[in-house]
């Protein structure tokens, strides 16, 4: 067990340590008179009772809410901050954040919103667009001066893709944003089947918009396309009784299927600039990802698909083989032509891989060097990212530190850096490993999208050390 004591660490490195995912809790009562300011007082009124994760059973400025445990009422998260009130503070507070941050151990951080996630996908749509445009505004002012060790990330809503460029504009080109958080998975409603009946869009495949200009824009503005988007409550993660049940793997869930959609979709192929950050999700998911793909491909991919024809089957052995092992049931010969037909049902295109630009393993894999995935300090398998001796070509990803700093996952803001050198300590990384995880990984996302990203930071100089070996 490692000593508890950041400093203890700092003293061992030669880098600094860059949070790639903190957050931010902002206030609600705040956002929401932030809301009024920005959207007007009736979008403010919508918004204020649309979170029963924000509710309180005793704040009077906050809605009440009592959850009626039934099926298709999911249970919504619970007691999710930290009850020392110095690091629930820090967690609110920007200015409290940057004068801790040599005691926790880090250099810089981006924070992500938290009040954002109950923001970013809100059914209707002025509330949603003005609820996001408040977070923002909120965002930008609480971190004003603080630059040189933090910045912020705008929630940016895609609903549609003139609302997401509308509000990438705005947070970069007018709130002055480095860096930007999508939401990646839009609930539509399917009114043709009945009452709340609803169909998940994940944008970059079988969307129901064209999603490519926001593509652009996020290159055109020098953005990497991170994502943060909640699967609690949809499908398997529904329980009205256990949040922990509903919490686990949601995040992985959600960056799953982005990530699919950007392969399958081709959006990593006709924007080979474009870097992808999936955030608390941890890279198990994503190693497991890459070894799918590669095995999918070399079984069904481009002229491969052709082998599984059915066409391809020798009907007299076919015959000769049913006829002596399955005797009398399959004397018929239309039984024997139906059961060589089963599952010739093809579509009329039959490379599932046809938009992704990629004609082997390799360029499968490439993909993934614009792929960055945030993990929390105690993830033991972080490990898995860098295992070159069982990844497919010897691959290895690219993990990113996400302290998740003001969350319930955080008792002690002041572990954070204690616990992710524990992966040293007990050999699961190796120094330059680690060096990648807590540091230059972020570098790479962030600058490999914008060069000048961490300029007039405290790890300037360092990220472009960093940046020009990766040119």
């Amino acid at each position: 067990m490692t000593a508890r004591d950041p400093a203890s660490i700092r003293a061992k490195l030669d880098h600094p340590v860059v949070d790639g995912d903190g957050h931010i809790v902002e206030s609600l009562p705040l956002v929401v008179d932030t809301i009024r300011r920005v959207a007007g007082a009736d979008v403010a009124d919508r918004f204020t009772a649309s979170s029963p994760a924000y509710a309180s059973r005793g704040a009077p400025l906050l809605a009440s809410h009592r959850h009626r445990p039934g099926p298709g009422n999911p249970i919504s998260p619970w007691w999710a901050l930290p009850t020392k009130a110095l690091d629930r503070a820090t967690g609110l507070l920007p200015r409290l954040l940057h004068e801790r941050l040599d005691e926790i151990g880090i250099d810089f951080t981006v924070l992500y919103s938290s009040v954002g996630l109950a923001c970013i996908g809100h059914a209707d749509d002025r509330v949603r667009r003005g609820a996001c445009r408040a977070i923002n505004t909120y965002l930008a002012e609480m971190l004003d001066g603080l630059g040189d060790r933090m910045t912020a990330a705008a929630v940016v809503p895609t609903h549609t893709p003139d609302e997401a460029i509308a509000e990438l504009d705005h947070a970069v080109g007018a709130l002055g944003f480095k860096a930007v958080m999508l939401n990646s998975l839009v609930a539509r409603p399917l009114p043709e089947r009945g009452e709340g009946a609803q169909w998940l869009d994940v944008l970059a495949l079988d969307s129901a918009y064209d999603y490519d200009p926001v593509w652009q824009r996020c290159v055109d503005l020098g953005v990497a396309v991170t994502v943060h988007s909640s699967s609690q409550g949809l499908g398997l993660r529904a329980s009205p009784s256990r949040y922990m049940f509903n919490h686990i793997g949601n995040f992985a869930a959600s960056s799953d299927a982005f990530a699919k959609a950007i392969f399958f979709g081709g959006v990593g192929h006709r924007f080979p600039g474009l870097r992808f950050a999936f955030l608390e999700c941890g890279v198990a998911w994503g190693v497991q990802l890459l070894c799918d793909l590669i095995d999918r491909w070399q079984k069904r991919g481009g002229t491969n698909i052709r082998r599984l024809d059915p066409r391809q089957l020798d009907l007299a052995q076919w015959d000769e083989l049913l006829v002596r092992y399955g005797g009398e049931r399959f004397a018929d010969e239309a039984v024997r032509r139906a059961t060589s037909g089963q599952s010739d049902n093809p579509p009329d295109d039959l490379d599932d891989f046809r938009a992704c630009g990629v004609g082997s393993p390799v360029e499968i894999a490439a993909l993934f060097d614009r792929f960055t995935f945030g993990c929390e300090a105690d993830d033991a398998t972080i490990a898995w990212a860098f295992a070159d001796r069982v990844n497919p070509l010897g691959k290895t990803l690219q993990p990113m530190l996400g302290s998740d700093i003001g969350h319930w996952d955080v008792p002690d803001v002041r572990d954070v850096l204690p616990e992710a050198y524990e992966l040293v300590e007990h050999e699961r990384l190796s120094r330059e490993q680690f060096r990648a995880f807590v540091c230059d990984n972020a570098i790479r996302l962030h600058g490999g999208m914008n060069p000048r990203f961490f300029d007039g930071t405290r790890v300037e100089a360092y990220a472009r050390q960093v940046l020009a070996r990766s040119t």
